[in-house]
């Protein structure tokens, strides 16, 4: 079998890449295994220098790697260059923190005994990572369950096997041959995965329906997971705000990599006293956007990763204007290139019951509604099966720490959205999945506490 990457831009065919066979899965499957059992007796600061010199090849192939991630999803390549420093700041972060985060806990002082807990890796991690940010996605997961001192398996997505093909290649330099590898295979062979009992941890990035899915097989199998299924996230400005920011920041939020992020600003709850120039402004700023080639660095908008995605936000759109949202930018393919483009798209006055209020969009449009309080902006913000993050954006702090104790979601934002700050755990609640990526949480997922009780 093979995988037909398509430039979303172009149509054209980027490359064609074979799948590894059922054989070649369970030899690779079997090395990370064996490996796992001597990959862990390296010791913590060895492994550390060794993932740490690994990143570097993506420093030192940045402009490639950027260049291969656009043509592969689209995003405009100076959003991938900065993908590519991105990544590497959260596993330099990843890496400092980790002698503290797995640092063994000792008790206090016992006569006749000796207690404390230890760290233990779980064995082979499976991650499942996806293609919106081919690089930070298996990032949070590969560099701390290797520094733990984890094997990893890594199953790309079929959109972006090309990167998943360069982190076998900056791991390949590991003492321990074997310990990371990239499995090339169709997400129909996905769950055969989940279910080897050779992988001891799975971590997966995507929908709600196949996470579900990993979860109820992990359960048979009683091994932990951890799952990052998107969001619906909303943002709610106070009458307080301070506009001009509120709105420039709130579309980048809506608009960056295309709109395609779990964690985008999907959502916008304004007060009624400032509505209207929230509107006003936000318009302007949407219609200030450039399609294109997305390998230009004049590109600020890049193409949607193919045709199912531009007729889903499209249909989001239909329904909320039949819903009696209005249509004040955007609202449809752009016509200016044969690739996968959708305009920015502002709807206002959009009803909480509309499609693009309640279900993922994945794309670059931006759905308002006004709101005469705060209480009521909480209780439509906290009206989703979803819960990943959510933006208050006021110069009131007892506002957001007061509305921060009500939204039932894993990241609160003040005068901020759509960012990963690596010392802060990545997590959600509701549909947005379980357990925790990043900080010394992160570490935590991908190890185990083992407790040692001697008498002396």
């Amino acid at each position: 079998m093979s995988l037909t990457i398509v430039n979303p831009y172009t149509l054209d065919i980027v490359r064609v890449v074979e799948t590894d066979s059922p054989v070649a899965v369970g030899r690779k499957l079997d090395r990370a295994r064996a490996a796992a059992a001597e990959w862990r007796r390296v010791p913590l600061e060895q492994r550390i220098a060794e993932v740490r010199a690994a990143m570097e090849t993506f420093r030192r192939d940045k402009e490639e790697i950027a260049r291969e991630i656009s043509l592969q999803m689209g995003k405009p390549v100076k959003q991938a260059r900065g993908e590519v420093d991105t990544m590497l700041d959260r596993a330099e972060h990843m890496l400092s923190i980790a002698p503290a985060a797995l640092a063994p806990e000792v008790l206090p002082a016992k006569a006749g005994f000796e207690r404390r807990i230890e760290r233990e890796p779980l064995g082979v991690v499976l991650d499942i990572a996806a293609w919106n940010y081919p690089l930070l996605v298996p990032v949070n997961v590969v560099v701390p369950a290797l520094v733990a001192g984890n094997a990893v398996v890594l199953k790309h997505s079929p959109k972006t096997p090309l990167t998943g093909a360069r982190f076998e290649q900056a791991f390949s330099q590991l003492s321990v041959p074997g310990v990371f590898a990239h499995v090339v295979v169709p997400d129909s062979e996905a769950g055969a995965l989940v279910a080897d009992p050779r992988i001891d941890h799975v971590a997966f990035t995507g929908s709600v329906k196949t996470g579900k899915s990993v979860y109820r097989t992990v359960g048979e199998r009683l091994i932990g997971a951890g799952l990052e299924l998107g969001g619906k996230d909303p943002a709610y400005v106070a009458e307080d705000a301070d506009l001009d920011f509120a709105a420039e920041n709130v579309v980048d939020g809506a608009c960056y990599n295309a709109g395609q992020s779990c964690c985008a600003v999907e959502r916008v709850y304004v007060h009624e006293k400032v509505y209207p120039q929230f509107l006003e402004r936000v318009q302007k700023m949407l219609a200030a956007y450039r399609m294109g080639d997305p390998l230009s660095d004049d590109t600020t908008l890049g193409p949607l990763v193919d045709e199912r995605a531009v007729g889903a936000v499209d249909a989001q759109v239909r329904d909320a204007t039949a819903k009696g949202a209005r249509l004040v930018q955007g609202g449809r393919r752009w016509k200016g290139s044969k690739g996968w483009f959708y305009e920015p798209t502002l709807l206002a006055d959009c009803p909480n019951d509309a499609l693009a209020m309640r279900q993922e969009t994945f794309g670059p449009i931006l759905p308002v509604r006004s709101v005469k309080s705060d209480e009521e902006a909480l209780a439509l913000m906290n009206d989703s099966p979803y819960g990943l993050t959510a933006s208050v954006w006021t110069k009131s702090n007892d506002r957001v720490e007061r509305m921060a104790r009500e939204l039932a979601v894993g990241t609160v934002f003040q005068n901020r959205c759509d960012y990963l700050d690596p010392a802060l755990p990545w997590t959600g609640v509701k549909d947005s999945g379980m357990g925790s990526t990043l900080s010394r949480h992160g570490y935590l997922g991908v190890t185990r506490a083992k407790s040692l009780h001697f008498r002396r």
